[in-house]
């Protein structure tokens, strides 16, 4: 690789950081983005985060959420993956800025491998990050999902290389990128990124019939799986707990027959389709403010609503015009609509008329299954189709993300159909017939939005009635909804009128190549850039020190913490309890926030905290409940009902199934009484156990992965523990000695303590973490080995001549 061959990609990485930093200024004044999820996560992972940083060890488990959990999904440091390094040094620099940049690299490295031009590429690149989603996401804190979505595109891009042009070196960019994706854990995109590649391999697998070359079809095949098999292997330790976490999640579903009519072999069918997104929504993709945009949107003192409410005389106008419920949408609420870009939609369309290669096909394809899934709730015959027929489908939630695939095959297509535009291959009145129907589509879907708005519906939403807005408020919000429609189909029409224009001019050779590239990537920042600008902006940011310590301790918090002994939990009721990561960064909290608890402690939440049965709270050891006030200052209240750490049953009642289990919880006296599923019967060799009044069972070390408790007894007692029970991981010994231990009352643990004076050892050790660990840093020191070998014969060896792109 020469100098000149390198200059393109030297001055797109310029760009792409410099264009980040300029969207993220205030970074730049040492102030940090406030995102709700990864303040959420501060809180989630406080315990976690302080056991790492006193002993330079993973906990791998935390009592602080939901009685306690493993780790896996909250925040665990997988080092033996030495990709987590390469992903370091990518993401070296200040977030979101640097998320930013990886994803305008990611798809400039996707169009690149697709044979779009370097400059063509920066555009597309360009297109493809600044569209409204992933400032959506990043505005919420889910930097996870960003960072996956960034590593989809040379995934997918890589795959189609191997089979079109180069197999070792596809699989190389592919197996490197995918290694990535699965370390920045977030299963959901990975799947869909599967998806896409899916199609990819069924259109190759036509060509390959019908060229008859289907040993070469076959030969790719095998070495993409083999590339995706070492990648997965790079990342083997956090996939394996996963995977085995993921079956007593609740992806895996209830063992109850008695939940929910609705619930399908992984997650309950109304909790995955919650979040559909509408189908006449879609046209967000096209014009941003189709559906009211957000639910908390900011209006500006010329709006309607502005104006009735200083006739009204209502006090703080300018305060409550920033968060008005423009949205009216299908979806309980959202922060933003999709929006593509109103040219990049153009583009795909203008790409349908005029690529003839199989490509197009799997990308409309996968365009039009992602956008009809996105839909959910709303077209069931496929979802159904889907959650029942295809594997894994029903482990995720919020169908509606599924729209990341149509935001990646869109500006794909469409820009490999720009660039073969250019090219000049394709003759004019080709061009200029697909030109003209391109622009009579898109501009003409706007203007007839733009001028009969009232098409769309009558402007009011699912929520207005539940909101309690006086009904002259409402009617001056749909005006502004109405407006907002309006104004933003006009700006689509202008968008698509002045690309159309450029192109027009460049077909024409009016202008060069390199003024169409720059007017074009000039053209869609404008556009894509001040509407991102309406969901994160500079007024989301804060001081480091507000953004790093987002939870302050109240007078409740303090009171409570008094307590000389720590191990007990806290229920909040002053709080959302069950969607709070408050509450988990001061105390170990009966609730908590996480999208994966353990099921069986969801199944105990609704049928039995939310209940408020004191029984199953005080076997939890809930000490202290924080009890909401009119004067909205929380206060304190002491259960002395509370049954400790562990305590010693004198009986049991075996039930035959989860059902009969979770039943028996109501009326039972955790104090004197157990139950206990049939299944661990061969852990009970008496059906009744002893009294001893001098019987003592007491926590005398506490870590978040490693419990001690010292008993002593006359006789042989069956021991209860208000610890959550996970059969996985959990290793227990008697004075060093191995023992065995069983779950009890639905959630907990249980063991048998033999008389006399013991101590009793819980650790949590789980295989996938140990075991896998050695596997991963094996795998991954093999493909940073292949990956680096093949890009030095590829790029860099003595004598190889760089191909040259005859767009530039």
């Amino acid at each position: 690789m020469n100098q000149s061959t390198l200059k393109p990609h030297l001055l797109a990485l310029g760009l792409f950081i410099t264009l980040s930093y300029a969207y993220f200024s205030p970074l730049l004044q040492g102030k940090r983005l406030q995102m709700s999820d990864i303040q959420a996560n501060i809180g989630m992972s406080k315990e976690i985060d302080d056991y790492r940083a006193k002993t330079g060890k993973e906990a791998l488990w935390t009592n602080s959420m939901f009685g306690g959990m493993p780790a896996y999904l909250i925040s665990v440091h997988y080092n033996s993956n030495l990709i987590s390094y390469v992903k370091r040094f990518m993401m070296a620099g200040l977030r979101p800025a640097s998320d930013l940049t990886v994803c305008l690299l990611g798809f400039y490295i996707a169009l690149l491998l697709f044979g779009v031009s370097p400059w063509l590429s920066i555009a597309g690149a360009i297109a493809f990050s600044f569209s409204s989603y992933f400032f959506i996401i990043t505005e919420a804190g889910h930097s996870g999902k960003a960072m996956a979505i960034a590593f989809m595109s040379p995934i997918i891009a890589g795959s189609y290389y191997a089979y079109r042009k180069k197999i070792f070196t596809g699989a190389a960019f592919a197996a490197l990128f995918l290694a990535l994706q699965l370390s920045a854990v977030h299963p959901q995109i990975t799947y869909y990124t599967a998806m896409i590649i899916l199609f990819l391999i069924v259109v190759e697998f036509y060509r390959a019939i019908k060229e008859k070359t289907l040993k070469l079809f076959l030969t790719t095949t095998a070495v993409l799986g083999i590339a995706a098999v070492l990648a997965g292997a790079s990342d083997f330790s956090r996939l394996w707990s996963i995977y085995e976490y993921s079956k007593y999640s609740m992806r895996g579903g209830s063992e109850l027959s008695t939940s929910s009519t609705n619930q399908t072999k992984g997650l309950d069918k109304d909790y995955i389709t919650n979040w559909s997104y509408g189908i006449s929504e879609t046209f967000t993709l096209l014009i941003p403010g189709f559906k009211g945009e957000s639910s908390h949107a900011t209006l500006s003192t010329n709006s309607n609503t502005y104006k009735a409410l200083q006739e009204k005389g209502v006090a703080n106008p300018q305060q409550i015009i920033k968060q008005i419920p423009l949205y009216y949408g299908d979806q309980p609420f959202t922060s933003g609509g999709v929006y593509f870009g109103a040219f990049v939609i153009f583009l795909f369309i203008f790409a349908l008329f005029i690529v003839k290669d199989n490509i197009k096909w799997w990308l409309v394809a996968a365009t039009v299954l992602s956008i009809m899934l996105a839909w959910g709730k709303h077209f069931m015959f496929l979802t159904d189709l889907f959650l029942e027929y295809f594997p894994g489908y029903n482990k995720f939630r919020t169908v509606a993300m599924i729209l990341v695939i149509a935001n990646y095959t869109v500006p794909v297509l469409g820009f490999i159909g720009l660039q073969q535009a250019l090219e000049g291959k394709i003759n004019k009145a080709t061009l200029i017939n697909a030109l003209k129907l391109s622009f009579y589509i898109t501009g003409g879907l706007c203007l007839l939005f733009a001028l009969i708005p009232g098409i769309t519906g009558d402007f009011s939403g699912a929520t207005d009635s539940q909101i309690g807005f006086p009904d002259w408020l409402i009617t001056s919000i749909i005006q502004d909804r109405k407006t907002l429609l309006r104004a933003d189909a006009f700006r689509s029409l202008i968008f698509i009128s002045l690309g159309a224009g450029i192109l027009w001019l460049s077909i024409k050779k009016k202008i060069k190549y390199n003024q169409t590239v720059i007017a074009i990537a000039a053209l869609i920042l404008f556009d894509l850039w001040p509407v991102n600008k309406r969901y994160l902006n500079n007024d989301d940011f804060d001081t480091k020190r507000n953004v790093q310590q987002p939870f302050r301790m109240t007078t409740a918090d303090q009171q409570i913490l008094q307590d000389p002994d720590p191990n007990y939990r806290v229920l909040n009721l002053s709080a959302n309890t069950f969607n709070d990561a408050g509450t988990s960064y001061f105390h170990k909290s009966v609730g908590g926030y996480h999208g994966a608890k353990i099921q069986r402690y969801q199944d105990i939440i609704e049928n039995h905290i939310s209940n408020n049965n004191m029984a199953v709270l005080n076997m939890l050891n809930t000490r202290y409940f924080i009890i909401p006030q009119k004067n909205g200052e929380p206060i304190v209240q002491r259960n002395f009902g509370t049954l400790g750490n562990a305590w010693f049953v004198q009986s049991f009642k075996l039930v035959a199934n989860a059902d009969s289990e979770i039943v028996a919880l109501n009326g039972f006296n955790p104090a004197h009484e157990a139950i206990i599923d049939k299944q661990f019967e061969n852990h009970l060799k008496t059906k009744q156990f002893t009294r001893d009044s001098l019987a003592t069972i007491s926590l005398t070390s506490y870590q978040p992965n490693r419990l001690i408790y010292a008993s002593k007894t006359t006789t042989e007692q069956l021991a209860i523990f208000s610890e959550i029970y996970y059969p996985k991981g959990w290793e227990v010994t008697i004075d060093g000695k191995e023992a065995a231990h069983f779950r009890a009352n639905y959630i907990l643990r249980a063991m048998i303590v033999p008389a006399g004076e013991h101590t009793i050892e819980f650790a949590f050790k789980p295989k996938p973490y140990y075991l896998g660990g050695k596997i991963s840093l094996a795998a991954s020191s093999l493909l940073i080995i292949l990956v680096c070998f093949i890009i030095y014969i590829e790029f860099f060896k003595p004598g190889k001549q760089p191909v040259k792109d005859s767009a530039i």
